[in-house]
């Protein structure tokens, strides 16, 4: 009787042990953030010297735009809006990314532990389909602006607008978090290099000690549909306008009209283009882990740092609020 008790005890101490240790394991485990896999460690100094320049850029210009647009009053109208909050979310990206990255080619930090990838994951995947429906706020307002300029007033407004910003941050917070439920759920047991930049829904689902084809498919269509989806309505708005554009009879409201569209579509172009070419060059059976590392780098964060840049220089009012504040800065030294 008493070595059946025993053994009973021994079991339960068994269980329990394999139960801690499956308590602990998300606590414990940590991911390794591999960047460009073939790059030599002569070459990382260099190239963290050059994200910390892109972090510094994005940092300035989009915390110019943000401020500019919240201290000017001639600037709080929709376009200008939508415009800071595309820079909220750039600036965000950023900073959420690239700092480990500096730290990984500069200090050698390259381990991520399990909590915070996933956290990491969460905000990737939001801001990025926040961005993509900030873009389609962003072409809205100028179809109205070109194709209904009698209308503008009525349909959209700085409140409007920012209505539509928050539904837009809702909406983006509910797809990101749930694209990130589908892989914090997840064993992970083996493997632990990422093979890009940041967590992100698909190279750490690969890593997973069970089959996650469907999981990675999952987000492979939350993708098409997040970016996909929201593009193929600003293209089509865009026809819209271009045909409105080609029927102002007049030269300067045809000139005036197609300047303001123009920003736009340098801003849309280098966000969307990349990431269509790399929907399509993963579609391949076994893609270049270097060339796919390039894509994501540069539709990652060359958007988020040349994006305020062209608005800045493109658009008249931002051009003109900064050179007043450049103006008042030299005058009060």
């Amino acid at each position: 009787m008493g070595s059946y008790s025993g053994q009973r005890v021994a079991v339960r101490k068994r269980a329990n042990q394999r139960s801690d240790i499956m308590a602990n394991d998300s606590a414990s485990f940590y991911f390794i953030i591999v960047g460009f896999s073939g790059l030599q460690e002569k070459f990382y100094p260099l190239l963290g010297a050059l994200m910390f320049c892109f972090y510094n850029v994005s940092i300035c210009a989009n915390t110019i735009v943000i401020v500019i647009v919240l201290l000017k009053d001639q600037l709080h109208q929709p376009m200008y809006i939508i415009i800071a909050n595309l820079a909220v979310s750039d600036l965000l990206f950023d900073t959420i990314t690239l700092p480990k990255l500096i730290s990984k080619y500069w200090l050698g930090a390259e381990s991520i532990s399990f909590s915070a990838c996933f956290l990491q994951m969460a905000f990737v995947h939001i801001l990025n389909c926040l961005d993509s429906l900030t873009l389609l706020l962003m072409a809205f307002d100028r179809y109205v602006a070109i194709c209904k300029p009698l209308r503008y007033h009525a349909i959209i407004s700085s409140r409007t607008t920012i209505l539509l910003c928050l539904a837009a941050w809702c909406a983006a917070s509910f797809v990101g978090t749930f694209v990130m439920s589908w892989g914090v759920f997840l064993p992970y047991c083996g493997p632990n290099r990422i093979k890009t930049f940041y967590c992100s829904l698909a190279p750490v689902a690969v890593l997973s000690c069970t089959d996650s084809s469907t999981v990675r498919k999952n987000g492979l269509y939350a993708g098409l549909i997040m970016h996909m989806g929201p593009f193929s309505l600003i293209v089509v708005s865009y026809i819209i306008v271009i045909i409105s554009i080609c029927a102002i009879s007049r030269v300067n409201n045809w000139q005036k009209a197609l300047n303001t569209c123009i920003t736009h579509w340098f801003v849309i172009t280098i966000f969307y283009i990349p990431r269509i070419v790399d929907y399509g060059y993963n579609s391949q059976v076994v893609p270049n882990a270097e060339i796919a590392a390039v894509v994501i780098c540069i539709y990652s964060f060359v958007p988020h740092m040349s994006s305020p840049i062209i608005f800045c220089l493109r658009n008249k009012e931002i051009k003109k609020s900064l050179e007043n504040v450049c103006k008042q800065i030299i005058h009060f030294k």
